[in-house]
């Protein structure tokens, strides 16, 4: 066993649960507590029989790969499947609709400018089918991955115009803006329906295992995004809980909808590590989609920390080993799965803790492994990595990239 294996199990048990990951290099805040952690203790951990181990492969790997023929494309992306089945991955969680758009053939969104550099022009084939094909082949689940609300992050992303079939530029009552970004409005009903209409397109042309949403729901907290619209609504709720109210309408429609279309599918959220984040940030009540049937098949919460990661005041509740044994305390209706998001993207690099060993324990080549292997222990029902880029073609720390697979690739019993 690792090093932190037997802390991280002690720590489970023990652990007085406060109340909690954000996602990319910004730094976790501690607030008030969300309401659906729980005082008490960890059940005994056991290890899954055959965990999942997921890739994220998202936009920005779109970035870096060749869509100028379909042939350059199957190329890069079985390379992508190839270097993932090696090292123990079992599922892919491919971005396919990051901004509105889309990386398949769709009657509702237009063709994502990542494909041919102008958004709504046809690459004369799909990439989606493509990518379908290839996973399967290599033995591969392969889950969708969209953003429901998101539009325009900023002029750099998507970085383009958008085109005059965009949903948005068609109905621009329905959208709104966040200073350079651009969302549709959580709280409208119709996008509601366009997003689980998007997802049962999906569903019913592409053989996917299923459907996969990051965590990326209401873009603000500023009353003013939506006060015409919460005033309008009569409704006695406050402005937090009505827009939680949303959000979990939409979370709701969008299970039943893959149950109907594609029993088999599974429905699954990776929601901030920090579960304060998501219930007052990003309005998204984790804790009801956990417990409360017709929701999701999994959470994967993004728990990007080190261990014995530490906050400048001196909280250590964001340490690995402490986040994952709060998030494993986390009430669970029965057949609810429970992984873990690592974040590759820190080899090398640190997670920003003021915790001395903030930066060496990434330099180590092996601590992606010693945290899949304590969430395993922990009882987790798999881990997934984010993402592809910083382990399969990091030009910035190859060695240690490959030292971190070799690790894995170790640690999921691959021959």
């Amino acid at each position: 066993m690792k090093r932190w294996i037997a802390l991280g199990l002690m720590l489970a048990l023990a652990l007085t649960l406060l109340a909690g990951c954000g996602k990319g290099d910004s730094l976790p805040q501690e607030g008030e507590a969300s309401p659906f952690v729980t005082d008490a203790p960890a059940q005994t951990a056991q290890r899954v029989e055959n965990p999942r181990v997921g890739m994220w492969i998202s936009y920005l790997e779109w970035m870096n790969t060749d869509f100028s023929s379909q042939e350059a494309f199957i190329a890069q992306f079985s390379e992508i499947c190839e270097k993932s089945a090696a090292m123990g991955v079992t599922v892919l969680y491919v971005q396919v609709r990051p901004f509105g758009d889309a990386f398949y053939k769709s009657e509702i969104y237009p063709w994502s400018n990542y494909i041919t550099g102008t958004q709504g022009q046809d690459p004369g084939y799909d990439p989606l089918a493509i990518m379908v094909e290839l996973a399967h082949g290599a033995g591969l689940e392969i889950e969708a991955w969209i953003n429901p609300y998101r539009i325009q992050l900023n002029s750099t992303y998507p970085g383009c115009a958008l085109s005059q079939d965009n949903p948005a530029v068609l109905n621009p009552q329905r959208v709104k803006t966040v200073g350079e970004g651009l969302y549709y409005d959580p709280s409208l009903p119709e996008i509601r329906q366009m997003v689980v209409d998007g997802v049962v397109e999906i569903l019913e042309n592409y053989a996917v295992d299923g459907i996969h949403l990051d965590d990326y729901f209401y873009p603000t907290t500023d009353p003013s995004f939506d006060a015409g619209e919460y005033e309008a609504s009569g409704t006695s709720l406050s402005l937090e809980e009505w827009r939680r109210e949303n959000v979990s309408a939409l979370v709701s429609q969008l299970y039943a909808a893959v149950k109907e279309t594609a029993p088999d599918c599974r429905f699954g959220i990776s929601p901030q590590g920090n579960p304060d984040n998501n219930y007052q940030g990003q309005y998204s009540d984790v804790g009801l989609w956990m417990t409360e049937e017709g929701y999701l098949d999994y959470v994967l919460p993004q728990v990007y920390w080190g261990f014995g990661y530490q906050l400048s005041g001196g909280s250590t509740r964001f340490a690995f080993e402490n986040i994952t044994a709060e998030w494993m305390a986390m009430p669970r209706r029965e057949g609810v799965e429970l992984m873990f998001g690592l974040g590759a993207y820190r080899i090398g690099d640190g997670d920003g803790g003021a915790n001395p060993d903030s930066v060496s324990q990434w330099n180590t080549g092996h601590n992606l492994a010693d945290q899949a292997e304590l969430a395993l222990e922990q009882g987790a029902d798999g881990y997934a990595l984010y993402r592809y880029d910083f382990l399969g073609r990091n030009s910035t720390w190859p060695e240690l990239a490959q030292q971190e697979v070799q690790a894995l690739t170790q640690l999921n019993g691959v021959a």
